[in-house]
């Protein structure tokens, strides 16, 4: 790459000198020295200058290649694609940096994958073409749903952590509520004092009641995240005292 950089440098010093040339000798020397002074000086410049010039691997290859499987992706998976992974994500926890973007890209690249190594081992054993047509289709359709398990894995662990982190949130909120806080601050309690999905869960249901959102929305948004039948019949009996002015 830096071999053609020079040459393509090289080449456009060429290319205006000659084309000073032709104007005839009424064009001024100093403009040329100056232009083959500019070219002379990004070519000796140093690497990491070269570096921002030059568009690194991902932006020229991953990024366009990213961006053409998410446009399949989408048009595979549906018009619904993108509310129904919000959901899944909030399910498993929001894991660092993955996206809908992302999941659904990389459904289609690691689709692409599994089918490459499905090929690949089907030629290495020399399988009959029915057997190797059945394992490439085979690596194909477990690449495009590995991302679903994952985060169906996801979301099933971080359920069982709700489960069992349950009993002892509710025992400190009847304790912090007893001794005289209000609910909001029973929660915050919860949230401060504990760690895990569910702690996890309140600060955020904290964190929308700040922005504006009611109690109930905050706390329906909490049910609506989880699989947890107890987390859902809780949430349902704030919600209920809340509208209707039950003691908590």
């Amino acid at each position: 790459m830096l071999v053609l950089f020079v040459l393509g440098i090289g080449l456009i010093a060429l290319a205006i000198v000659l084309f000073s040339m032709a104007l005839g000798p009424s064009q001024p020397a100093g403009g040329i020295n100056r232009s083959i002074a500019v070219l002379q000086a990004m070519t000796e410049a140093p690497k990491e200058l070269r570096g921002e010039l030059e568009p690194s691997f991902a932006d020229r290859v991953i990024k366009p290649l990213r961006e053409r499987a998410l446009g399949l992706g989408r048009r595979l998976t549906g018009a619904d694609t993108a509310e129904r992974y919000r959901r899944k994500l909030d399910k498993a926890g929001n894991p660092a940096e993955w996206t809908v973007d992302k999941i659904v890209s990389g459904k289609v690249l690691v689709a692409g994958t599994g089918l490459l190594v499905g090929l690949a081992v089907a030629l290495v054993l020399d399988l009959s073409l029915p057997t190797a047509v059945l394992v490439a289709g085979g690596a194909l359709a477990l690449g495009f749903f590995a991302p679903d398990f994952y985060l169906y894995q996801r979301a099933y662990e971080r359920s069982e952590r709700i489960q069992r982190e349950l009993a002892d949130a509710i025992d400190l909120m009847t304790i912090s509520v007893e001794s005289g806080l209000g609910f909001d601050a029973a929660v915050q309690q919860v949230a401060r004092n504990t760690s895990g999905p569910l702690a996890e869960e309140f600060a955020r249901v904290l964190r929308e009641m700040q922005l504006g959102n009611s109690r109930s929305e905050a706390l329906r948004g909490l049910g609506e995240r989880t699989d947890v039948e107890d987390v859902k019949g809780f949430v349902s009996s704030m919600v209920q005292a809340d509208a209707f002015g039950i003691p908590i």
